[in-house]
């Protein structure tokens, strides 16, 4: 099962955004959807960075995705950083009961 990995893009190069790396950006985009690899993205408001969430089988693979984006690949965003998600929701009981959970619990996990 893949698992979701969120990827923070930092240190835009304003004003060098062209129509064609708008649009490569998007089809790539695009692409992602339709194979399922996309869950979420979309620019910070502050206007320096970005969010993408990618559906990928290793850190491996949701590297070499986000690395295809032409915003990436072309450096209109300089920098990314890439976290494996472990995703906290009603069905695992928000991770109460996960081993890293219990492990940053302190000597008395009330």
């Amino acid at each position: 099962m893949p698992s979701k990995y969120v990827a923070i893009l930092r240190n835009k190069r304003s004003g060098t955004l062209t129509a064609a790396l708008l649009e490569a950006h998007v089809a790539h985009l695009r692409k992602l959807t339709l194979e399922g690899s996309l869950f979420l993205c979309g620019p910070f408001r502050d206007n320096d960075g970005a969010l993408q969430i990618i559906h990928a089988a290793s850190y491996e693979s949701a590297k070499a995705l986000l690395e295809s984006d032409p915003f990436l690949s072309n450096s209109y965003y300089q920098r990314y950083e890439l976290f494996e998600l472990i995703e906290a929701n009603a069905e695992n009981n928000w991770l109460m009961t996960d081993a890293q959970t219990q492990s940053n619990m302190g000597a008395d996990p009330k």
